[in-house]
């Protein structure tokens, strides 16, 4: 399967989770708005995402994937499928010790994830809906496993469409569930959370097919023999090494969205709401774009990188951020320009007020400045793990972690919850930065012939397209359209068809060979 190919499914994918993912969102909009209980549930839906991010998708795959990468390549399918059953025990034992003891702790979780809940209200509830919810992250990380072991086999399509049973079964719980538990007397939010954990055990139970169409399914061993043979095995102890720094780096990020998601809480009640709405709009072009070039480029990047094959590994990054530039800079001037129009049209009904318009706006125009940065971090650090350096992307995520807290010392007072924004775009664009220029003194990336003219020709295109985002943002009222909703979606769908025709038209008539661009 091409790269192009590949990512294109993946991007398949990820746009019918990010559309069912927003429709999660404008539900929970309509019925509850921005309030202490949407605060409630966003902060306990964070704590197991955190780890799951932490200990999963994030630590476990940057050291899993090339080590099992490498494994199939030198070694064969025994091998491997010896490795993936090790892997598999030690995870399944690791995640019960930690969902129980979750469950345990959810109250101190929750204390310091978001303290300010206390002043605003939900704290109570945060902490019982992070105990419903935490068996998740033990679905979630077998999950990751799953995934890890799908993509290394270039089975990208399953692991992209799974994240859309999470979101079904949240709106099928709102739906179904949330009515009969406000005729009892119960709060209908806790709903959602029941809705999670149903929604981690769908996923898994999704991937295991698939495993079994390749004869890779991990065989998980109960006993302690099985336990001490895993722990034994080499490939495992390499892994646990890599994952080590790797654990550090991601919690570099997480520890990052802690501090961010503590002072928003002490902000007042709908901050913490307010932010995950923007975060929901920008996450369409940072998963579409970011997330199925860094699916697909870790283990086409590990196999260059295991074959000795300098040239193609600089090849498949240049092709990367080539599409970042092409893809990413109007999607950022869009969520900078347009988020009044995005906010509007897909939140403004039901329980969300036009207060809660203004402050989500200012929150997602601020995230646009830095989603360049966002999806790029996607693309480059793969660079570093392929080549099993996890070091190099955690001194730079600890370094950006610092300026990111002091930028929110310098923006919050006078931003509030939209300087938390703010400074996690900065932040995101000097940890991109720092990436490329790492990877490009160590070697690894030598930009290709036309770039100065290819930035060019982008750049006079997004401006074009900016113009006209702009005019239509400014030069109708889109709060007061809310009386015609149907009318308000047709002007918004108009003004989206027309920036991007504008914006591929420029490019076009510039002398860019978009297909040829595209296909790298």
């Amino acid at each position: 399967m091409s790269l192009l190919k590949s990512a294109s499914v993946v991007s398949l994918f990820t746009l019918l989770s990010r559309i069912t993912g927003l429709a999660r969102e404008l539900l929970i909009a309509y019925t509850f708005g921005a309030s202490a209980s949407t605060d409630a549930f966003n902060v306990a839906f964070r704590i197991p995402n955190l780890l799951r991010r932490l200990f999963a998708e994030g630590a476990f795959s940057q050291a899993f994937v090339p080590i099992l990468a490498e494994t199939r390549t030198q070694k064969g399918e025994e091998a491997t499928r010896a490795l993936i059953n090790a892997v598999g025990t030690i995870l399944a034992l690791a995640l019960s010790a930690v969902c129980i003891l979750g469950v345990i702790g959810a109250p101190a979780l929750v204390w310091l994830m978001a303290s300010g809940l206390q002043e605003s209200g939900g704290f109570d509830e945060a902490a019982l809906m992070t105990r419903i919810m935490f068996p998740y992250i033990g679905f979630m990380s077998l999950v990751a496993l799953s995934a890890g072991i799908l993509n290394t086999w270039s089975r990208f399509a399953v692991p992209a469409a799974t994240p859309v049973l999470l979101n079904v079964a949240i709106i099928s719980a709102a739906l179904m569930s949330a009515p009969i538990s406000e005729r009892y007397g119960i709060n209908p939010i806790y709903a959602l959370a029941v809705g999670v954990s149903i929604g981690g055990m769908l996923q898994l139970a999704f991937q295991v097919p698939a495993l079994m169409r390749i004869h890779m399914t991990p065989r998980i061993g109960l006993t302690p023999t099985a336990w001490r043979t895993a722990w034994q095995d080499s490939g495992v102890r390499r892994i646990l090494k890599l994952m080590a720094p790797a654990v550090l780096g991601v919690s570099v990020a997480q520890l990052s969205l802690l501090i961010n998601t503590q002072i928003a809480s002490h902000i007042g009640a709908g901050a913490v709401s307010w932010l995950t709405y923007a975060d929901r709009l920008m996450e369409f072009p940072t998963a579409l774009l970011g997330v199925a070039l860094g699916v697909v480029l870790l283990p086409q990047l590990a196999r260059a990188q295991a074959g000795a094959d300098p040239q193609q590994f600089s090849k498949l990054l240049d092709w990367g951020l080539r599409l970042v530039l092409l893809l990413a800079l109007p999607s950022a001037i869009a969520l900078l320009l347009f988020s009044k129009p995005l906010v509007s049209v897909l939140y403004h009904y039901g329980k969300f007020s036009s207060l809660d318009v203004e402050k989500t706006v200012s929150a997602l125009a601020c995230y646009g400045v830095g989603l360049m940065g966002l999806i790029g971090v996607k693309v480059l650090a793969p660079g570093f793990y392929a080549t099993q350096d996890i070091r190099t992307p955690v001194k730079i995520g600890i370094a950006v972690l610092i300026i990111t807290q002091m930028l929110n010392v310098l923006f919050v007072p006078y931003f509030q919850h939209a300087g938390l924004a703010l400074s996690i775009a900065l932040g995101s664009l000097v940890n991109a930065g720092w990436l490329l220029i790492g990877l490009k003194r160590s070697g690894r990336y030598q930009p290709s012939a036309g770039w100065g003219l290819f930035a060019l020709r982008i750049l006079i295109a997004s401006s074009l397209l900016g113009g006209g985002l702009w005019w239509a943002s400014a030069h109708f009222d889109w709060v007061a359209m809310a009386q015609t909703p149907l009318l308000r979606i047709a002007l918004m769908a108009a003004c989206l068809l027309c920036a991007a025709i504008v914006y591929f038209g420029a490019l076009r008539a510039t002398g860019m060979n978009l297909k040829q661009t595209i296909k790298g």
